[in-house]
């Protein structure tokens, strides 16, 4: 179950194929020189390589657990935690005046993926201290940035998001946790919190809560919630943990994947009620949390990136070395290693394709949030968040299925041993299949592409978008090669049909039809991903066959890079306009059953 970071991929996307140049010129972002970001890749590729995947399989096996109120985690992680945050691993994209490296996000992307994939329960706990860093950031007061932002930028303290409950997954207008003014501009928090990631732990001496709450006056639904910060311990004058809060990890949940990650019920105000501390104006904590929950999902996508890549080169190693059966090219021979056979090539080079596909996609949406936050012209940055706004839910739901499918390939590459936990083939299935379920299942990410992300703007931002993608295509046919043919026409059909999926759905939602839009979401979000993941790859194609006509040029890289893409326009890309007719016709049949007919 070794792992290699695939740093020669990720640097040639950076570089070649979402252009990283272009984000170190913005302002703030300057620091990202390319020897710099060259040994930053090359440096967590070993941290995750050496450290981290080692310990994937303990934690697997170990699991965290809950003794007397204190989590223990598995074997190892205490001490490769401590490496992490003494290494600065956790600062990257953050204020250099909080202790921040004030690196760009697209770098700090393409880091996270390589701590994902060695290490997808040890990779959880810094993905959410940096979105809950991101939001303390954006919302957080200066006094409460002064005590929070230094420790959790530096890893010292962790940061935990706290929404769901037992009645309120994802309908948080049904949160009941409350919150009563203290009148000394605290507040007492009282409630039950369950899945939170990591809200019990043996890491740091301290763990950030941000806590959703609903004051008595408040509001009814999403309207009347408020967000707090409730520290497991109370910060004294000089920075150090002080006196415990009434808090506490009342159980672990028992999963199916992510074993070494502990998924805490959380239990506040027992006693007196724990403190917490308000961000920003009371009932807007929706709206603030929706910074750490989009950083989160972004970060979720490329789990799914991280996950994918992991299985695929496990699966490869696997082909390579399992011998079984003879070469159809040679039929009198002896049995040859299984990558020789056909359809053992066509899942590899799926899994393949579909990873590439999707880390570069999801490094693409790094640079829009970049250029959202950095860049001079305040046109070009509000075209930018429209950008990151589409690219969300589209990063975080197709990355995470492509991650589930690859994963699943994984297995099934491995045949009967796949299904056996020691090769740990099953391990990357079993980590993969929640994330396409927390920080909003897929279905609610179809439907936020579909209402918000299409419907409200009657389909501008998505139409933009489309149009930046169709200039590839222009490219496409001014450049030579029958590679890059084939992945022109795959791409312009597939643009062809999401042009024509935005306008249905926009004349669905205008019609009012809003359970028939609904029930084409997922598909038209699979349609949407597909044609961005083959744009992206046709970008990178073109890069490849400039790149072999340039002298010393690596021309196996390069190659493998042009008929990756082909693969994908020609076995992926080229199932997209099929998804319209999905999409259009869903409505007929999918709300056509009673209740008691199913």
């Amino acid at each position: 179950m070794t792992y290699t970071a695939p740093v020669d991929d990720l640097r040639f996307v950076l570089n070649e194929v979402v252009g990283l140049d272009a984000i170190a010129a913005l302002p703030h972002c300057d620091s990202a020189a390319p020897d710099l970001v060259d040994a930053i890749l090359e440096e967590a590729g070993k941290f995750a390589s050496g450290v981290l995947a080692p310990l994937n399989r303990v934690g697997d096996k170990e699991g965290a657990k809950l003794e007397n109120g204190v989590v223990r985690t598995a074997t190892g992680w205490k001490e490769a935690y401590g490496q992490f945050t003494e290494a600065g691993w956790n600062s990257l994209p953050f204020e250099p005046d909080y202790g921040g490296q004030g690196l760009p996000w697209t770098v700090a992307f393409a880091v996270n993926e390589m701590w994902q994939a060695a290490n997808l329960s040890f990779g959880l706990c810094p993905l959410l201290t940096q979105g809950a860093v991101d939001l303390l950031t954006e919302h957080a007061s200066a006094e409460q940035k002064a005590v929070y932002l230094s420790k959790m930028i530096s890893g010292e303290w962790t940061g935990t998001m706290n929404l769901t409950e037992p009645q309120a997954g994802s309908d948080l207008a049904a949160v009941r946790t409350r919150a009563v003014r203290a009148g000394d501009g605290s507040y007492r928090i009282t409630g039950q919190k369950i899945f939170i990631t990591y809200g019990e732990h043996d890491l740091t001496e301290n763990i950030v809560h941000l806590v959703l709450a609903r004051l008595p006056d408040a509001p009814a639904g999403i309207k009347g919630i408020s967000l707090f910060i409730v520290p497991k311990f109370l910060p004294n004058t000089d920075g150090t943990p002080g006196q415990r809060n009434d808090l506490r990890c009342a159980s672990l949940e028992h999963k199916l994947g992510i074993m070494a990650s502990p998924t805490a019920v959380m239990a506040y105000g027992d006693d007196d009620g724990a403190i917490g501390y308000l961000v920003g104006e009371e009932n807007r904590g929706i709206e603030y949390m929706f910074t750490m929950m989009n950083n989160a999902r972004l970060g979720v996508g490329i789990q799914g990136v991280a996950i994918a890549e992991r299985a695929y080169q496990q699966a490869r190693d696997y082909a390579k070395s399992r011998v079984q059966s003879k070469d159809l090219a040679d039929p009198k021979g002896s049995g040859v290693a299984i990558i020789k056979h056909p359809d053992v090539r066509r899942m590899l080079l799926d899994m393949r394709a579909k990873t590439e596909a999707a880390r570069a996609l999801a490094l693409y949406a790094g640079t829009q949030l970049d250029i959202s936050r950095h860049h001079a012209d305040p046109a070009v940055r509000a075209a930018a968040t429209a950008r990151v706004d589409v690219l969300t839910p589209i990063v975080k739901a197709w990355s995470t299925d492509i991650g589930c499918e690859v994963a699943s390939t994984g297995v099934q590459i491995h045949g009967g041993m796949g299904f056996i936990e020691e090769t740990g083939a099953a391990q990357h299935y079993r980590d993969a299949r929640i994330t396409p379920i927390y920080e909003g299942t897929n279905g609610i990410h179809g439907n936020d592409l579909t209402f918000r992300k299409t419907g409200r703007d009657k389909g501008a931002a998505a139409r933009a978008f489309v149009a930046d993608m169709r200039a590839t295509v222009e490219g496409l046919g001014a450049a030579p090669g029958d590679d890059l043919a084939v992945i022109r026409t795959e791409l312009s059909a597939g643009l062809d049909a999401l042009d024509r999926a935005i306008d249905w759905m926009v004349a669905t939602q205008a019609e009012g039809d809003l359970q028939g839009a609904a029930a084409g979401a997922v598909a038209y979000l699979k349609l949407w991903g597909t044609v961005a993941g083959g744009w992206m790859l046709a970008r990178s194609a073109m890069k490849a066959m400039a790149g072999l006509r340039q002298p010393g040029a690596n021309a196996s890289f390069l190659e493998t890079k042009l008929i990756v893409a082909r693969f994908y326009a020609e076995q992926v890309l080229a199932t997209a306009p099929a998804l319209l007719p999905t999409i259009a016709s869903a409505r007929n049949t999918v709300m056509a059953l009673s209740e008691e007919q199913f």
